[in-house]
């Protein structure tokens, strides 16, 4: 066993360190998404991906007091035809006893080493404390991916942005309130459908390089459908009678405001008209202000969300980090290069 700190050794993660892990999670980083760290969410997380259980490290004294943890949540991205199997660095913290002894460091170099035999790529969305540590172990900075927001009441909006900028709390814990249906229940029944829809979506990308999630009925059911206490929404729209469209979204508290998140908007091929309507439904429906998201360049959705009312806001979004197990992404590599949604990205 090596020692990634003085007197600390470590070890692979077992099913059976799930409440030590959930305990420091919640000490460093707080209740997370949900506002809970459970058992529940943490199976659903990284035990049933579809992309594959998630490699983990755990770091421990003497007397197996655990002092740091450190997960890879699998993922997968398509170019063109070809499958890119990745991980991306989640769910890491180091008990404050522990602190200041390269916990953090240790256990990522060394489990970027275990994944080196079935990753291509790695990457997240680092935030402002935590990137330069990143950039220190040989990530690189690939751009900021913008949010397009649409706002229904501008007043009422501005007022908001006010608060959130002066971080006034949000004046209740209440769950936020939205007619759409909850994606777990359209998930349960028949999705008529949707197989079709994502193979017709998948063989008109074969000619696009740029990385995209590889979306099948199981990644969908499990990212959107069986996310315990995420509060997802699906809305659907048809044309002669078939499925065109859906998207999925969640709202959420941020401080006084409420939003509707955007998660993710798929058509047909070319299909601007089923993209406009999914965009302007989310927005008048959901019943949030304002409506978000990140349609990507060159997409339906992309083409129709100017036409929406949904413009890109200043100062927003997520810098995208990324660098292979074995170095540095190639320094030509750009944000250009993916064709992501909000949800790909999304820190769950």
């Amino acid at each position: 066993m090596s020692k990634p700190g003085s007197g600390l050794t470590h070890r692979p993660l077992t099913e059976a360190d799930t409440p030590a892990v959930l305990e420091l999670l919640t000490a460093s980083l707080a209740g997370g998404p949900t506002g809970t760290r459970s058992a529940e969410f943490f199976d659903w997380k990284h035990r049933r991906n579809p992309f594959g259980h998630s490699p983990g490290l755990v770091a421990e004294d003497a007397d197996g007091r655990l002092a740091g943890v450190r997960l890879f949540l699998r993922w997968q991205w398509r170019s063109g035809g070809r499958v890119i199997p990745a991980v991306r660095p989640v769910d890491t913290a180091t008990h404050p006893d522990f602190q200041g002894r390269g916990i953090f460091r240790e256990l990522t170099l060394r489990l970027l080493e275990e994944v080196a035999g079935d990753t291509e790529l790695v990457f997240n969305t680092p935030n402002g404390n935590s990137l330069p540590g990143y950039l220190k172990m040989g990530w690189r900075e690939v751009g900021r991916v913008p949010i397009a927001i649409r706002v229904a009441r501008p007043t009422a909006f501005a007022r908001g942005v006010r608060g959130v900028l002066a971080r006034r709390p949000a004046g209740t814990s209440r769950p936020v309130a939205c007619p759409l249906e909850r994606a777990a229940d359209w998930f349960g029944g028949p999705c008529t459908g949707l197989a079709e829809l994502l193979r017709e979506r998948a063989a008109a990308d074969v000619t696009d390089t740029r990385l995209a999630v590889r979306r099948t009925p199981e990644f969908l059911r499990w990212r959107y459908g069986d996310a315990p206490g995420l509060d997802y929404r699906v809305l659907t729209c048809h044309r002669g009678g078939e499925l065109s469209g859906l998207a999925f979204g969640r709202p959420r508290r941020r401080g006084p405001l409420t939003e509707f998140t955007l998660a993710d908007v798929i058509v047909r091929p070319g299909d601007r008209g089923s993209a406009a309507r999914l965009l302007r439904t989310a927005a008048a429906r959901a019943r949030r202000d304002p409506a978000a998201g990140h349609p990507a360049a060159g997409t339906a959705p992309a083409a129709a969300a100017l036409r929406s009312g949904y413009l890109t806001a200043p100062r927003t979004g997520m810098v995208l980090a990324a660098r292979t197990p074995a170095g540095p992404l190639p320094a030509d590599r750009s944000t250009a290069d993916w064709r992501f949604s909000l949800g790909d990205l999304e820190v769950f």
